[in-house]
C-alpha cells in the first residue's frame, strides 16, 4: 500500500459525499498517482465502513464489475472488479425513481444469485458456486461514476464502489442442476426499441466464474462469501445512459422479466 490510513479516510469521505450530494469530482489518481490496487479496496472498505454507520448492512449485498474480456483488456487487467450494494439502492421492479437521485446514469443488464451456503477461497470454482446457488434472479444495475465527465481509471473506480448506484431484481427463480445460465437469452429495451441482445456467456463465459474469483479475491483477507448472500455477476450488456422520461425492460430466458422507469 501507498496510502497512509488517514488519507485513505479522507479519499473515502470525498468519495461518500461526492455521492451523496451528487456532485463529480476529479479522479482520485489525479492527486494520489502512487495510489495501488490494495489503496484502491483500502478506500472502498472505509466507504463501506462510512454507509453502515448510517445503518445500512451490506454485509450480504456483492456486485462484479469489468466482466467481458473486451473490457477488461481494454483496462488493462486480467480479472474483474468487484464492489457492494446499498440496501437503500434497491428499486422496485416496475417501479420508478428519479434520474436526478444520480449524477450521470447508465444501466447494466445483469444476473443475479444468491447462496444457500457459503463460498471460500482460494481455489473456488465454478463448480463449487454452482452447488452453492440456491436461487437466480434476472437483475439491472444503475451504474452512475462520481467522476467529472465519467472520467477515470481502474483504480479510482474501484475506490468509488466499482460505480455501485442502484439496483433492481425481478421474481427470484430456484436454480436446479443443470440449468444453462451461460446460455440464456438476454435483450434489453429502452423505450421499447431493442439496446442488447446477448447471453449469460458475456459474463466471463459463465456468470458463476465472477463469483468464484469474488471467493478467492476475498479469501486474501480471510473472509468468504456467506450463505445468503446476493451477488450481481456483472454487466452482459453494454452500459446504456438513461434520462427522465426513460423506461428500460429486461427480460432474460428463463429467468423472467423487469422494468423500471426514470422520471
Amino acid at each position: 500500500m501507498s496510502l497512509s490510513e488517514t488519507q485513505i479516510a479522507l479519499l473515502a469521505e470525498r468519495v461518500d459525499a461526492a455521492a451523496l450530494n451528487r456532485q463529480p469530482i476529479a479522479k482520485l489518481t489525479n492527486e494520489f498517482p502512487e495510489m495501488d490496487w490494495q489503496d484502491a479496496y483500502a478506500i472502498q472498505d472505509a466507504l463501506k465502513a462510512r454507509v453502515e454507520a448510517r445503518g445500512q448492512d451490506c454485509s450480504l449485498l456483492f456486485k462484479a464489475g469489468l466482466t467481458s474480456r473486451a473490457k477488461m483488456v481494454q483496462m488493462g487487467v486480467n480479472e474483474p472488479v468487484f464492489g457492494f450494494l446499498q440496501p437503500h439502492g434497491r428499486i422496485a421492479n416496475g417501479g420508478k425513481v428519479a434520474a436526478s437521485t444520480f449524477i450521470h446514469p447508465r444501466v447494466e443488464a445483469e444476473i443475479a444469485v444468491r447462496l444457500k451456503r457459503p463460498l471460500r477461497g482460494p481455489g473456488c470454482h465454478v463448480g463449487e458456486v454452482l452447488a452453492a446457488i440456491g436461487e437466480v434472479m434476472v437483475a439491472l444495475e444503475v451504474i452512475d461514476s462520481r467522476y467529472e465527465n465519467f472520467n477515470f481509471d481502474l483504480k479510482s473506480v474501484i475506490a468509488d464502489n466499482t460505480s455501485a448506484a442502484g439496483w433492481v431484481l425481478g421474481e427470484p427463480v430456484p436454480y436446479v442442476p443443470g440449468m444453462d445460465l451461460a446460455h440464456c437469452g438476454i435483450v434489453m429495451r429502452l423505450n421499447a426499441g431493442i439496446v442488447s441482445t446477448v447471453a449469460g456467456s458475456a459474463v466471463l463465459g459463465h456468470p458463476a466464474l465472477p463469483v468464484a474469483l469474488l471467493a478467492n479475491l476475498i479469501a486474501r483477507s480471510g473472509r468468504e462469501i456467506p450463505a445468503g448472500a446476493l451477488i450481481l455477476t456483472g454487466g452482459a450488456s453494454a452500459a446504456v445512459a438513461v434520462k427522465a422520461g426513460d423506461r428500460v425492460d429486461l427480460a432474460i430466458q428463463g429467468l423472467g422479466e423487469l422494468a423500471v422507469s426514470f422520471t
